[in-house]
């Protein structure tokens, strides 16, 4: 279940768990009134990197919020390969159509 970010005001957290311990989280932002959403951070704990648990996240993120299109801020290595691989493309814009921080602006507006 996500939850509010205690890092970025407006930005949700989708926690990672592991036998009932955070191993990871996703800290993102989506409008659902214009359909675009960025993912600010995506962390994960060293032993669960390679073990696909950051797609499974992601996925699931997308499950969440089915008609959102997803962008990126990111652009660390160890990030790149995973959202790559998702499809999820990099941001352009730094807000919505509505004023919210942090998601993609729709093409044309």
């Amino acid at each position: 279940m996500p939850s509010s970010s205690p890092d970025s005001v407006g930005a949700e957290c989708l926690l990672l768990v592991h036998i009932r311990r955070v191993v990871g989280l996703v800290t993102y932002r989506a409008c659902e009134e214009c359909a675009e959403g960025v993912i600010t951070d995506v962390v994960l704990d060293e032993p669960f990197r390679d073990c696909g648990l950051g797609t499974r996240a992601l996925s699931h993120l997308r499950s969440l919020h089915p008609d959102v299109t997803w962008r990126t801020t990111l652009d660390a290595r160890l990030t790149r390969a995973l959202l790559r691989r998702m499809r999820i493309p990099k941001a352009t814009g730094g807000r919505c159509s509505h004023g919210r921080p942090g998601v993609v602006s729709p093409a044309g507006v």
